[in-house]
């Protein structure tokens, strides 16, 4: 459902509206947080559980792949940022709050879904536990695909590059065992992309 809901929102915000970043980011969240609730509420998941979860080694693990992938993120073309109260709105809007909604829709949710409500007894084999970590792994990637499909930027070769990315942070989600470390290394790639210059930097569509 995550993946129906974040096609259609890029697809209707982006592709169809073409709303401005400020705007898009404003509507993208506002939708993925109604589906948060929802999502939390009829799982009868408890937030602040998840959150404290091995949630030291989860900020050690999403600092350091949010440091690989703003090197990622500084490799690419720098435009002009924006300077003062707006670079701290942008920081906040466009890092912050972007990065976090992002990283609960394209990877907690999926792999919360598929990985973690499975029973402790069964991730006890490890057969079990390998199998599913990859279906989870799979499921984050195919979100993160739909996601991005509804951008006309990310419909073709270009694709490849955000499933590659978030393959990664599912990998630190399932290795910590915390939803810390996809959290904090999205909202660091995002502050990247912020600090490098939202206008050639892919991490921070919609392009126009």
């Amino acid at each position: 459902m995550a993946a129906g809901v974040g096609l259609l929102s890029s697809l209707l915000f982006s592709g169809v509206m073409q709303l401005p970043r400020g705007l898009f980011v404003a509507c993208w969240s506002i939708t993925a947080t109604a589906f948060l609730t929802w999502y939390v509420a009829s799982q009868r998941i408890d937030p602040r559980t998840q959150l404290q979860r091995r949630w030291i080694p989860g900020l050690v693990g999403g600092v350091i792949l949010g440091a690989v992938l703003a090197r990622q993120v500084f490799s690419q073309p720098a435009s002009v940022r924006a300077e003062g109260l707006t670079l701290v709105a942008e920081l906040l809007g466009f890092g912050l709050v972007y990065g976090v909604v992002d990283a609960m829709m394209l990877t907690v949710v999926p792999i919360l879904s598929l990985y973690g409500m499975r029973q402790a007894s069964e991730l006890r084999d490890p057969g079990a536990r390998y199998r599913w970590a990859f279906v989870a792994i799979l499921g984050s990637a195919l979100v993160t695909a739909a996601y991005h499909a509804g951008f006309a930027e990310f419909r073709g070769p270009q694709l490849v590059q955000p499933i590659i990315g978030n393959v990664l942070i599912s990998l630190s989600y399932l290795l910590t065992g915390s939803p810390v470390a996809p959290i904090v290394s999205h909202v660091l790639m995002h502050v990247a992309a912020v600090l490098h210059g939202a206008a050639t930097t892919s991490q921070l569509p919609p392009h126009y």
